[in-house]
């Protein structure tokens, strides 16, 4: 469900745990851009709405789709990503969950912030 007081309990580098479908109704970059500006380190769900996957890749957010994670995970449990390998260790229970992990081209996207920080590096502009 939706938390209330996300805002206030969130530190950055927190990780949000979601349901099905997240993202669903925005075709923005705003949506995962908000999340990251807030310092959110990843998003792991069962599935996510296309156009919001696409949006995070494009803007560096790390999203891993997941669905025994996003099911067993609790709020307060101690979470590690492995974007690379799609590795989720909740480090409070010890367990492990796999998600499919990105191909090569959009991990790099990811691990360069996003398409308009990987085209300048690209570039040579950066």
């Amino acid at each position: 469900g939706i938390d209330p007081d996300f805002g206030k309990k969130a530190k950055p580098g927190d990780l949000i745990v979601a349901g099905k479908n997240f993202g669903c109704g925005s075709s923005r970059e705003t949506a995962p851009g908000g999340l990251k500006a807030f310092g959110i380190g990843a998003v792991i769900a069962p599935t996510f709405a296309r156009i919001f996957l696409r949006n995070a890749v494009n803007i560096g957010l790390p999203v891993l789709e997941c669905p025994a994670a996003a099911a067993e995970i609790k709020e307060g449990d101690i979470i590690a990503v492995d974007v690379a390998t799609g590795r989720i260790t909740d480090e409070t229970t010890g367990r492990t969950y796999q998600a499919t992990p990105f191909p090569p081209f959009l991990q790099e996207l990811i691990a360069a912030g996003g398409l308009v920080n990987y085209a300048r590096k690209r570039l040579g502009l950066a």
